[in-house]
């Protein structure tokens, strides 16, 4: 169940097709879903804009199995017509609605589920799931590289099994190496869930929701299935798809094959002092990154100034976070994080949800303008600047994806993540995956757009100075 918003926001339609047309290639069985988002919000560039009548066409295409997740939910509560039109183009081909509401309870929890919006994979704490539960909405499970909620929502799984199911969203290579949702399941029965209402999640709700092409080993189905060593375990042993093995002993069978390359990347390469920032006052609002968390803290702190110039604090962990524009020439935005534990340095990357602007934090304007430089030279990538060496993870598709297989991204995603932690001293388990969500202004509280710091409680822009 694939949400091809990401590619959608850099090329629009053409890069949902590019998705599809390629997923044709494979024997895996990929369910697309109309992004409802695109862009995410109107405080933040995007390479591309799907209109509602884009998705009313899209919906009618029998490769499109679902509304993708309505992030706009402040639009969803005020009945805003554009948001009202996307739904009910959904309603009218009897197309499930994703939902994106996290922390929303009470009559907005209520009033958003009402308008036919289903799931929820973005809960965080557990009586927000349960209240959600108790009103119709199917909660997902997430358990992703930098959002793990899975030890959090657990609890329900005995009572609401039947309306939940579980979701990686957003695992880097290496994670997905190790495994996704058998690992969920494992971890479910390791904590004493019965077998038969952790498999329902798993395998039969995903598939009766979202109306799936896949096998339920039903008379007549499609032989969709994996042969485990036992149920305690629950090592994969075997993978099938309609009927042919397609991965044995954690060895995939399916070949890889070359894809043509799309991209939208049209900036010039930067200068350090494009990331200066005078301000009069030393209070600034901070985002306070959360690990194994998408919100942020909004917290007030004093900052260092040279020359009436904000400047970073290694000491302090209050580093310089930036937003590049990738699709045209425009000032960086600038504003300041803490809890990343860089000590030397800079990252950047150009996965930066949901617009896919250059994102980067750093330790000084030099640092940064070189990972920010070494992005812009690939059209695409994540880079580390250690002080002395620059490494790079190009990222040509959309400044996305790579076209290596998933085993090469991951050794080569591993060694720049060890460079990070282990020689930079990020703090962070996933400093790549939590840099790219400092850009989701759809979740609360502080982020950074390419336009400037935003505030996702008052869904508004604020100031740096406080």
């Amino acid at each position: 169940v694939s949400d091809p918003h990401e590619i959608a926001n850099v090329l629009g339609k053409k890069g949902i097709f590019y998705m599809i047309e390629n997923a044709r290639k494979s024997p895996l069985k990929f369910h697309f879903g109309a992004p409802s988002c695109v862009p995410a919000t109107g405080f933040e560039t995007a390479g591309a804009e799907i209109t509602a009548s884009d998705i009313a066409e899209l919906l009618e295409n029998p490769d499109i199995f679902y509304l993708a997740e309505m992030m706009n939910y402040p639009g969803v509560l005020f009945e805003d017509p554009t948001v009202m039109a996307k739904l009910a183009a959904a309603k009218k081909v009897g197309k499930p609605i994703d939902g994106h509401a996290p922390g929303l309870v009470g009559d907005d929890a209520i009033k958003y589920i009402s308008h036919g919006i289903s799931t929820d994979h973005e809960c965080y704490q557990l009586e927000e799931a349960r209240h959600k539960c108790q009103n119709g909405m199917k909660i997902l499970i997430r358990e992703g590289s930098a959002a793990k909620n899975f030890d959090t929502l657990c609890p329900l799984i005995d009572t609401y099994y039947e309306n939940m199911m579980f979701c990686s969203d957003d695992k880097h290579p290496d994670d997905l190496i190790i495994g996704h949702i058998n690992l969920l399941v494992k971890r479910a029965l390791a904590l004493g869930n019965d077998l038969f209402k952790v498999l329902q999640m798993a395998c039969i709700n995903p598939v009766e929701h979202y109306g799936l092409k896949v096998g339920t080993l039903r008379e007549n189905d499609a032989a969709d299935f994996i042969i485990i060593d036992n149920p305690v375990d629950f090592n994969v042993l075997s993978t099938f798809i309609d009927g042919k093995r397609v991965a044995h002993n954690g060895q995939s069978s399916i070949v890889s094959r070359p894809e043509r390359i799309i991209n939208n990347f049209k900036c010039s390469k930067k200068q350090a002092s494009d990331f200066d920032i005078k301000i009069n006052n030393i209070k600034i609002n901070i985002i306070e990154v959360l690990d194994g968390q998408l919100i942020t803290r909004k917290i007030v702190g004093d900052i260092a100034t040279i020359d009436g110039k904000a400047t970073p604090s290694v000491q302090n962990d209050i580093l310089k976070i930036v937003v590049v524009n990738r699709y045209f020439n425009a000032p960086p935005a600038v504003a300041f994080i803490k809890n990343f534990g860089l000590k030397i340095g800079a990252i950047a990357s150009s996965v930066a949800h949901d617009s896919h602007n250059i994102i980067a934090v750093g330790v000084d304007d030099e640092a940064i303008c070189t990972v920010v430089n070494e992005v812009i030279a690939h059209r695409g990538g994540l880079a580390a600047f250690d002080g002395v060496k620059t490494v790079c993870l190009p990222l040509p598709i959309a400044g996305l994806m790579s076209p290596d297989p998933c085993d090469i991204v991951a050794e080569k995603y591993t060694f720049l993540v060890d460079m990070v932690k282990n020689t930079m001293g990020s703090t962070l388990g996933s400093p790549f995956m939590s840099l790219s969500f400092m850009a989701l202004l759809v979740i609360p509280r502080l982020k950074l757009s390419d336009k400037g710091l935003f505030d996702g409680q008052t869904f508004s822009f604020t100031n740096l100075e406080a």
